[in-house]
């Protein structure tokens, strides 16, 4: 072999190593992954045997879960309650699910849809009658952990079984309001917010005006773009009071900071940075909760498409306020609440009617609506987007 020809052998022979090794190390790192979350991440049975989706579309229900206890029924530690500016198990405490989020995914993986459900709507919760939505999880909870401590069961798994039926209460009355199946859900608890925007390091979120809410969640911002770290984030979604449409300003606010954290993942390229995926698994296994069918790795691609931008929110329409066992609730009207999410979720197809031979066709003088990866329309009323894309919010 001529100099030359060896030359060449020894460069392919390197590139071919490099390849190798980068194929090697790829594979390791999504085998690491697949592995790492398929059995790290708390898994729930709760969804077995219950309706599915059809046609490829999927129905994914996040929950966030204001429990100032952990997954064992343990009470936080009392000097990261008092960072997060909440108060303990035993003054507080409860299990309402004050994040409902239940996101469509069509067939093919485009264009999602989110829908925030206010947790003070007033509905049917088997076997407590009309209640607070957010209610069923604690409601279920309770019946379930005094049965159990009846038969003996100790803590974690009590913890486990009883927050299972708060699950199950709360998927099945949600799946019920809406007339729709829930393929998947992820329960992420109190400290989840906080974890989540240090583990990003930091999310960016922006607000109309500025507020002062020291007296309860704590939180204290300017008006405009900004960065939130730590125990802001859980300020951020917290705050209600204060804020001019109260409780539904807080679901905005929770809308705007998954916003955020969407921004972040399309930004940063979070899905090729092992280390960075490494952090968010750390901050899973110990603030989230999962359905036990749920391929992780499966739905990587969808994660993408998400992440990508394809997604709007909007917000459960209620038709007033009411008091109701001396309590707060929203009124909400069941079949509008209904043809609201099917119109989003299943949309009819477009029909368009050919022309009749010899008929002239006008041009329409009605403007095409502009193209966008994120619509905030129901998010709050006059609000804005700031020029890195994050919308602006009470």
């Amino acid at each position: 072999m001529t100099l030359v020809g060896k030359i060449r052998a020894m460069r392919f022979r390197r590139v071919t190593a490099t390849i190798s090794i980068a194929i090697t190390l790829l594979a390791l790192s999504f085998n690491f992954f697949e592995k790492t979350a398929g059995s790290a991440i708390p898994r729930s049975n709760v969804l077995k045997g219950s309706k599915q989706s059809t046609g490829g579309d999927t129905n994914i229900l996040l929950l966030g879960l204001d429990s100032r206890r952990d997954a064992n029924g343990n009470d936080l530690p009392r000097k990261l309650l008092d960072l997060m500016h909440v108060g303990s198990s035993s003054s507080i405490g409860g299990y309402n699910t004050n994040t409902m989020i239940l996101i469509h995914i069509p067939a093919g993986g485009k264009s999602a849809v989110a829908i925030s459900i206010p947790r003070d709507d007033y509905v049917a919760v088997e076997g407590w009658g009309m209640q607070k939505i957010k209610e069923a999880y604690g409601l279920a909870k309770y019946t379930s952990e005094n049965a159990l401590i009846k038969q003996g069961v100790q803590n974690p798994q009590r913890e486990k079984l009883s927050r299972d039926a708060g699950r199950t209460a709360t998927i099945s009355t949600i799946s019920k309001l809406l007339n729709v199946p829930i393929d998947h859900f992820a329960e992420v608890n109190l400290v989840g917010f906080y974890d989540l925007a240090t583990a990003l390091g930091g999310i960016q979120v922006c607000l109309n005006r500025a507020v002062n809410d020291a007296q309860y969640s704590g939180a204290i911002f300017p008006a405009g773009l900004q960065t939130i770290t730590g125990v802001q984030a859980l300020q951020f979604v917290r705050q209600r009071h204060g804020l001019p449409n109260g409780d539904l300003d807080r679901t905005h606010r929770q809308q705007a900071f998954i916003t955020g954290v969407i921004t972040k993942f399309r930004t940063q390229g979070i899905f090729g940075d092992l280390g960075k995926l490494q952090s968010l698994l750390t901050v899973a296994k110990k603030d989230v909760v999962i359905d036990a069918g749920w391929d992780v790795l499966g739905f990587l691609p969808q994660a993408k498409a998400l992440t990508g931008g394809h997604i709007t929110f909007h917000t459960l329409p209620i038709e007033g306020y009411a008091l109701r066992n001396k309590q707060d609730v929203n009124i909400i009207d069941i079949p509008t609440v209904q043809k609201f999410v099917h119109d989003l979720f299943y949309p009819a197809p477009k029909v368009t009617t050919s022309p009749k031979p010899g008929a002239s066709v006008s041009p329409s003088t009605t403007p095409k609506p502009k193209p966008t990866k994120f619509n905030f329309a129901h998010l709050a009323n006059g609000s804005s987007v700031a020029g890195s894309g994050i919308p602006c919010v009470n």
